[in-house]
């Protein structure tokens, strides 16, 4: 099995010099942990994959240096570019990825643009991505996809290899349903279903999963168990995986003789001061004019600190042609000046603004060198740089202030943790940090790198991929069921074969997709044209088994040469005769169960109230997916309660629950046609839990079929109402082929 992996970028960048490519290793975190982790994948354990990288290479390549990237790529990186003409780059990059995605998700949405030609863009890069991967990929390869550039992809390779394991991974934030919904329905309904083409999506914290499973429920209806979605034709699971950094790579290196003749000489400038330090590139969700702040108020509060402490802070520059950045810059390069003046005199320098790209040797001998690291940012997926520098000290020391609202934080308690917006915290912050006793220090640093030592990059790659190969193992097992291929040829051929068969088929969610209203679901054409073939079939006793009352039934098929079934088996019609009822039964219990889903048909927006000869329907298809869940939970309780001493059930359904008469149903009716016709072929086919009594009525040698996925005692699946019609055709065709 080869592991291939999908990213916006490559772990190498191509820049032109005199027109000749140049290449050279990326920087960023996403880069660095995979390469870390591949790189032990090939060399020290045995049991991972072996892989293969594709993604962009930094630049717009002339057709002519195609071949050279293309031939380093595979050389040293066991990559393959996707190569993108620059204005798309400009409308895909710079304009959705980060003038549309980047500030909703990081909550930003006052900086959010909607512009369909972005939108487009989007969409058509991951149209190129998906074309590159598809004709990269081998049958037995497991696809791993990264970050919100891509997340129309997953959709994109299930289309063409449906039965793929296929990983997909967050590296920011996701938001909350509220902020989500500001995008159009249309694109964020589209990133949802692109999404859900994985069979295993990946965030860094619970909140985040839990954000997406509520955006998911509420932006496409479907809901989740315990992080499992469940589609129509597979599931697909939503986790947890914290990715961790390359711990030994930032202990050895803080060790090393080249880091402490580095430290020594910063020593030599810092002497008698005590050191803050903060590394970010430019951008606003890195929340540096904040830091600044809170700085300006620590020194406010605190002058005996004025001369005994410095704030070196270093900026990364990052999108230099947006302005939006430049304005940044300039408002931070002018608060630095003001601090600066206002505090520092001829002796003292309170601040150190470094505004370029520091090398990893240069970050690591600063990690050493501080003694208070400041990483706040306002919103951030997670947040390596307090993970590097807790690894970067193997003295123990150092005491690390951290943002709440960085994903870390979650696994980084022992820092100090602050409100990244509120100035006061930082200044308390400081101050306890710059006073904290060494023996705590070391206590809390001693938890955080053991900690981080045990899940370093490598786990957070393993973990990821080995649940890949378990949640493929779980849907290998479920398409073992799905009926296609040999398992539905050896049904038509045993169909072909009988001389006398029983169809018993429910109708919605089986023959027709579900409506919004019950009412709605009326048969098509298609469905009235199959049921009349089949039943005009003299070996076919064909029998439409629904929780319907029998008027719709009688309405729409009376005319048919079928057998029905009303309101899951009180009512029943052998075809071209009267209705009669299965058992004597009383609707007594009605009048004291009416109010109570009348009142949560009240207390539901959207909610309905379907009454039947000898059931009770309250649907909430159209009602917020969200509140009706949970309605529907307190519903069910209300009536476990209240129905315990009356001879009822409650039943579950999709977007339904029913109160009907117990000893009544789909499988009790169906022996009404079995036990007097000794059938040869026998078909059930369902979708609700209504019709698992028919399953488990029926004879082990017949054929049960539960459309779209749930545990069920059916022996097979079929994904939805339109393979049921597929199947249902092909038996159709045969019996005009048959004389």
């Amino acid at each position: 099995m080869r592991l291939v992996i999908v990213s916006n970028r490559l772990p190498f960048t191509v820049s032109f010099n005199e027109g000749l490519p140049q290449f050279k290793s990326s920087s960023g975190g996403l880069s660095t942990g995979l390469a870390s982790y591949l790189q032990q994948s090939s060399s020290v354990a045995q049991n991972r994959p072996d892989y293969f990288w594709l993604g962009w290479p930094g630049a717009s390549i002339a057709p002519e240096h195609e071949a050279a990237v293309r031939k380093f790529g595979e050389e040293q990186f066991k990559c393959a570019p996707v190569f993108l003409p620059e204005e798309s780059m400009e409308h895909f990059y710079h304009g959705f990825c980060n003038k549309t995605i980047w500030p909703l998700f990081h909550y930003f949405p006052s900086l959010t643009q909607y512009d369909e030609s972005y939108w487009q863009e989007y969409k058509n890069v991951n149209r190129i991505f998906g074309e590159a991967v598809v004709n990269a990929l081998k049958p037995d390869d497991m696809v791993w996809i990264h970050d919100y550039h891509l997340m129309l992809l997953p959709k994109l390779i299930r289309e063409k290899f449906p039965e793929m394991p296929i990983g997909f991974f967050l590296h920011i934030p996701f938001p909350s349903y509220e902020v989500f919904r500001l995008m159009p329905r249309a694109w964020r309904e589209e990133i949802i279903e692109g999404l859900l083409g994985s069979s295993l999506i990946g965030f860094h914290t619970h909140d985040y999963a839990r954000d997406f499973l509520t955006s998911a429920l509420r932006t496409c209806g479907y809901e989740h168990q315990l992080g499992i979605l469940t589609l129509r034709d597979r599931v697909v699971k939503v986790d947890t995986f914290p990715m961790g950094i390359d711990f030994e790579r930032f202990s050895k290196a803080a060790q090393s003789s080249e880091t402490e003749t580095q430290l020594a000489e910063l020593r030599k400038k810092c002497v008698g001061q005590k050191v803050i330090f903060s590394v970010d590139r430019l951008d606003y969700t890195k929340g540096l004019i904040n830091r600044l702040r809170g700085y300006d108020l620590f020194l406010k509060n605190n002058p005996q600190w004025h001369g005994k402490v410095v704030f070196i802070i270093s900026v990364a520059p990052s999108r230099i042609g947006v302005e939006s950045y430049q304005a940044m810059k300039l408002e931070l390069e002018q608060m630095v000046g003001r601090i600066t003046g206002a505090y520092g005199n001829v002796h003292w320098t309170p601040l150190i603004y470094q505004y370029r790209n520091l090398g990893f040797e240069e970050i690591v001998a600063l990690y050493r060198l501080c003694d208070v690291a400041l990483i706040t940012p306002v919103r951030d997926g997670m947040n390596l740089v307090a993970k590097e520098f807790v690894a970067a000290r193997p003295d123990k020391k150092g005491v690390l202030i951290l943002s709440e609202m960085a994903g870390a934080a979650k696994e980084m308690g022992e820092a100090i943790i602050i409100n990244p917006v509120h100035i006061e915290d930082f200044a308390r912050a400081l101050e306890q940090a710059l006073t904290m006793p060494d023996d705590e220090q070391i206590r809390r640093n001693e938890i955080l790198q053991e900690r981080l030592r045990r899940y370093d990059v490598n786990r957070w790659a393993d973990e990821f991929v080995q649940s890949m190969v378990s949640t493929q193992k779980t849907e290998a097992a479920r398409r073992a069921r799905l009926l296609t291929g040999k398992a539905l040829t050896t049904l038509v051929q045993q169909y072909r074969a009988a001389k006398q068969r029983s169809l018993l088929l429910d109708y919605d969610g089986t023959l027709v997709p579900f409506a919004t209203e019950p009412k709605l679901a009326q048969p098509d054409a298609e469905v009235i044209e199959l049921l009349s073939a089949l039943g005009n079939d003299p070996a076919n006793e064909v029998v439409i088994i629904s929780g319907r009352p029998r008027r719709d039934l009688e309405s729409w098929f009376g005319k048919l040469p079928v057998s029905l079934v009303a309101e899951h088996g009180v009512w029943l019609r052998n075809k071209n005769s009267d209705w009669r009822m299965l058992k004597a039964i009383t609707t007594e219990w009605k009048e004291r169960v009416r109010p109570i889903l009348q009142l949560y048909v009240d207390r539901l927006p959207g909610a309905l109230l379907e009454e039947k000869e000898f059931s009770l329907a309250w649907h909430f298809r159209r009602a917020d997916p969200e509140q009706a869940s949970q309605r529907a939970k307190e519903l069910i309780d209300d009536l476990s309660g209240f129905t315990r001493n009356i001879d009822v059930q409650v039943l579950e359904g999709n977007k339904v629950i029913e109160v009907r008469n117990t000893g009544v149903n789909k499988g009790t009716a169906a022996l009404e046609w079995l036990t007097p016709r000794e059938a040869d072929f026998i078909l059930g086919i369902g979708d609700d839990w209504t019709d698992e009594d028919l399953f488990r009525a029926l004879p082990s040698s017949a054929f049960s079929v539960r459309v779209g996925l749930a545990n069920t005692a059916a022996r097979y699946y079929l994904s939805n109402h339109t393979a049921v019609r597929r199947m249902l055709r092909e038996f159709a065709v045969q019996n005009q082929q048959v004389p």
